[in-house]
């Protein structure tokens, strides 16, 4: 029998900075037209983000002004115009992201 994974791998950059790159249970996104939450093995979607946080697991902020999401085969990844609160929080060159 597979085996259910509750999560999805996510990353979140910029043209200058990868910003985050993790295995996550769920985002939350202020959307062009409505807010929305994003949960493993979601259909399917392109939409616009707009100003605001994109909130991880209901735990970690990441502040935005602008970007693009693609959510496909339980993969996210948004391109995003950073903040400069944004910039503070981008991974740095040496660290590495987690591995699942």
């Amino acid at each position: 029998m597979a085996k259910f994974k509750n999560n999805f791998h996510c990353v979140i950059l910029s043209p200058k900075n990868l910003i985050f790159e993790n295995h996550v249970n769920s985002l939350f996104i202020v959307g062009d037209c409505s807010e929305y939450e994003l949960l493993a093995y979601h259909y399917p979607l392109i939409g616009l983000v707009q100003q605001g946080d994109i909130i991880i697991d209901w735990k970690k902020r990441i502040p935005i002004r602008s970007g693009i999401l693609r959510f496909f085969a339980n993969e996210c990844t948004i391109l995003v115009e950073e903040s400069e609160k944004t910039m503070a929080q981008a991974v740095k060159p040496t660290e590495e992201p987690a591995k699942h």
